[in-house]
């Protein structure tokens, strides 16, 4: 079956993590600590974090997962806090994160788009991804953007996979996931797609493989990949 669309995962997919979150989560957590150093540790600890290199631990809990679970994790933490109330200023925070790029994207996405429909799935909220996407230049390259409260639920389960399928009027096989992470690869699976590793994040090319139809550095190889082994998967 022809491959007609590319769904990206966006943190160390198209954004370069540990540039963008690493000196956001310091920030982040020095405002909820408001001088507390002690708890300004605690908070580091609980969501696997290091302050003074501001970049995160391979084994994070919030590395892959969706704003709902990173403050989950360290509410029990902010008492003066209530859930609702430190997720949205969670997601507003993160929405005016500094963003990097891990490559220029759009020659990049200009180069995939010519015959192929192109989407961003992300467990961070919608609203702070299109921010994302925005400040990159690049929002209208994507067909979809969505995001894990956009009502599909979150990575690994497939909904947000299905819905940019649904949404493009593609056939699940005719679209390549494209992620950093098991859980990109795990929605994609489950959802029918191709699944595109790519080694830019925490994780292994060792780890992601076994879950990939192909592992690659980053996306900047995806065009040659497209070229020299897309058609193979066509018949």
């Amino acid at each position: 079956m022809a491959l007609k669309g590319f769904l990206f995962d966006k943190d160390a997919t198209l954004l370069d993590f540990d540039r963008t979150w690493g000196v956001w989560c310091a920030g982040y957590l020095k405002g909820l600590a408001a001088g507390d150093e002690a708890l300004l540790l605690r908070l580091s600890e609980r969501i696997g974090f290091d302050q003074v290199r501001q970049t995160f631990l391979p084994d994070s809990p919030v590395i892959a997962g969706t704003p709902e679970e990173g403050v989950d994790i360290i509410l029990p933490l902010l008492p003066g806090w209530g859930r609702d109330a430190l997720l949205a200023h969670a997601n507003d925070s993160a929405g005016q994160a500094a963003v990097y790029p891990l490559v220029p994207l759009a020659p990049l996405l200009d180069a995939l788009k010519q015959g192929h429909k192109l989407g961003v799935a992300t467990n961070d909220a919608e609203k702070s991804a299109r921010q994302h996407i925005d400040a990159f230049g690049v929002a209208d390259r994507f067909d979809a953007i969505i995001g894990s409260d956009s009502g599909f639920g979150g990575k690994p389960g497939p909904g947000m996979c299905l819905a940019f399928a649904e949404q493009t009027g593609l056939d699940p096989r005719e679209v390549a996931m494209v992620g950093d992470s098991t859980h990109d690869l795990f929605a994609g699976r489950a959802a029918g797609m191709v699944c595109i590793g790519v080694a830019s994040g925490y994780a292994t090319a060792e780890q992601l493989a076994p879950h990939a139809d192909v592992v690659l550095p980053d996306v900047s190889h995806l065009p040659a990949w497209r070229a020299e082994y897309g058609e193979a998967r066509e018949p």
